[in-house]
């Protein structure tokens, strides 16, 4: 679900294999995007008008759901936005019951409305790890820090797919039936909602606005790696670094070329200058395995192959489709994800799930279909 340019399905096959069932993304660059790479492959399109009784259940379920209402590089209504959309994500989690859902946003999502999403999760009888990565964790030449949340059912030998509305079943550990979700519900605040209480039955707290560390600024300058010390996040639950509180807002993940930073251009067809960046772009080509295209083109605007690189993108993956705008081609990427970087998180969240609740792929048993 709101699939993008697809960078969370391939972190998914990345882990898992398996295969796409359909996709659903309403956004006319996505959805150009999406038939262009995916032409066999069904697209729901708007998520808010679907009737999930009759999809294709799924054995994993992606989602990298709008970020605006979350970003501090918006007016952050979190769930008061009229963009909010989790509410029917969770219609979707209820109907499908997928034996994973993985999801992404920006960090921002940890102090505002994300104890909303734990408490949906567990009325649903879900349990959830979650935890921020930057893309540099990986040797990205951008920040680019995420929130990736990894769901599950706490009963996986339960009842599955739910033939209508919601479940109204416990979950086998402790959690309370569910109940159907009402869809304006989450715009009235979230008195008495304990997310803290849920997170895989382990007491894990949740995360609270004034332990959260990070913010992200609307200025994309500062998306380039490398230039700034990393630090541990107050309340994350776990030991790896967590970005700097300048990492980039999702809508902001276009990195300002090094010619635009006060150094001079370079010229046309020369090498750019990236300046403190450099070691950041090389260590970025010797992960892709590819050289940095120009970070701008022949006007001096910002270059789509240069964001695509950034992105860990195939050359061509969204810069290639044919009639694809170049304002369309930014918006997408801008809003896209990084497969590398979420392909680490999901690993990181399945160890943390436990060898018991890792249900890893067989012969027998193997992971045939996702959706996003």
């Amino acid at each position: 679900m709101c699939t993008g340019y697809g960078g969370l399905d391939d972190a998914v096959r990345a882990v898992f294999g398996g295969e796409l069932a359909w996709v659903a993304d309403n956004d006319p660059g996505a959805a150009q995007i999406l038939a262009h790479r995916h032409p066999e492959v069904a697209n729901l399109g708007d998520i808010t008008a679907v009737d999930w009784r009759d999809v294709e259940p799924v054995d994993i379920l992606t989602g990298g759901y709008p970020c605006q209402p979350f970003s501090t590089a918006g007016k952050r209504k979190g769930t008061e936005d009229d963009r909010h959309i989790w509410p029917h994500i969770a219609r979707a989690l209820g109907v499908l019951r997928p034996r994973y859902a993985f999801f992404e946003n920006v960090a921002g999502h940890l102090s505002l409305g994300f104890d909303a999403v734990l408490a949906d999760l567990a009325a649903l009888g879900f349990d959830a790890e979650w935890c921020t990565l930057r893309a540099s964790d990986v040797g990205g030449a951008h920040q680019r820090k995420r929130l990736f949340v990894l769901a599950r059912p706490a009963d996986p030998q339960g009842e599955g797919r739910q033939g209508q509305g919601l479940p109204r079943r416990a979950s086998g550990r402790g959690l309370p039936a569910a109940h159907p979700l009402d869809l304006r519900g989450h715009r009235g605040g979230q008195a008495g909602r304990e997310p803290q209480r849920h997170a895989a039955g382990k007491g894990r707290p949740a995360a609270h606005p004034t332990r959260v560390g990070q913010r992200e600024p609307a200025n994309p300058t500062q998306s380039l790696a490398g230039s700034r010390d990393a630090r541990q996040e107050p309340g994350r639950g776990g030991g790896a670094p967590a970005a700097d509180t300048e990492g980039d807002g999702r809508h902001q993940g276009r990195a300002k070329p090094a010619g635009q930073q006060g150094r001079p251009h370079a010229a046309v067809g020369g090498v750019p200058d990236w300046g403190e960046y450099e070691p950041a772009i090389r260590r970025w080509e010797t992960v892709t395995g590819r050289p940095a295209p120009r970070p701008t083109d022949d006007l001096g605007r910002l270059n789509p192959p240069f964001v695509e690189w950034l992105m860990a993108l195939d050359n061509g993956h969204v810069t290639a489709v044919p009639g694809l705008s170049r304002t369309a081609q930014l918006k997408a990427l801008g809003n896209g994800v990084v497969p590398p970087q979420a392909a680490a998180a999901l690993r990181i969240l399945l160890d943390r799930a436990g060898p018991d609740r890792y249900q890893a792929p067989s012969p027998h048993h193997p992971f045939r279909r996702s959706a996003a």
